[in-house]
């Protein structure tokens, strides 16, 4: 098992890398100890960086002593093999079995969500212009709010009751839709989106991609 001195999480932007957020704030809402280390692509010496600590040149990247885990999902489930106790995944095996199908869909899907809509967390009634497609990715990601929170979320606010790395893979979504779509007056969404964007390491997040911006400024 790796220490705490050997955990090291290699992210991007705050502001702007959703990927990074991910894995991180399933560390952070695991309580686990990790030194984070901020890489900003874009630069040459941030590529040059990137390329010497990660195998795809990408982030985030969990490095733990000699071993090296890249990919935001698969950190979630190195660290969820490590500590099952934790419960990033649910107990429950139908529920859980949801929470990777809904969390693998996030991963591989939602193209045009991320193309219209990037992750800019500090910004604030931004309007992109929409397509027939960005509202079909936004009906899917309802749809799957309201299942999750309908069948499994009896246990507490999040889309399985408790926090799980399915929650960890939307919140990126829920500042995208704080920046972009603002208030949809569905109790389901909007308190959904409240309840991630006002999670402590959310907020502990959004002043280290505020204090990003303000430097860069």
């Amino acid at each position: 098992m790796a220490s705490r001195r050997t955990r090291i999480l290699i992210i991007g932007s705050k502001n702007f890398s959703s990927w990074s957020l991910r894995a991180w704030l399933a560390l952070k809402a695991a309580n686990l100890p990790f030194e984070e280390r901020v890489v900003l692509p874009g630069t040459p010496r941030g590529e040059d960086d990137l390329l010497s600590l990660s195998p795809t040149g990408l982030v985030p990247c969990l490095m733990e002593g000699d071993l090296i885990v890249w990919d935001s999902l698969a950190i979630i489930e190195h660290v969820a093999d490590l500590f099952p106790d934790l419960g990033l995944w649910p107990q429950d095996r139908s529920a859980r079995a949801v929470a990777r199908s809904v969390s693998a869909e996030m991963h591989s899907g939602f193209k045009t969500l991320r193309d219209i809509w990037p992750m800019n967390f500090t910004a604030r009634g931004l309007t992109e212009h929409g397509s027939p497609a960005l509202e079909r990715d936004i009906a899917r990601i309802d749809a799957i709010w309201r299942d999750c929170r309908e069948r499994f979320g009896q246990g507490g606010p999040f889309l399985f009751g408790q926090f799980s790395a399915a929650d960890a893979m939307f919140a990126p979504v829920a500042s995208r839709f704080t920046t972009y779509r603002g208030a949809t007056n569905d109790p389901v969404i909007d308190d959904y989106v409240a309840t991630l964007m006002d999670m402590k390491p959310m907020r502990e997040w959004a002043e280290g991609a505020a204090a990003e911006m303000a430097r860069a400024a």
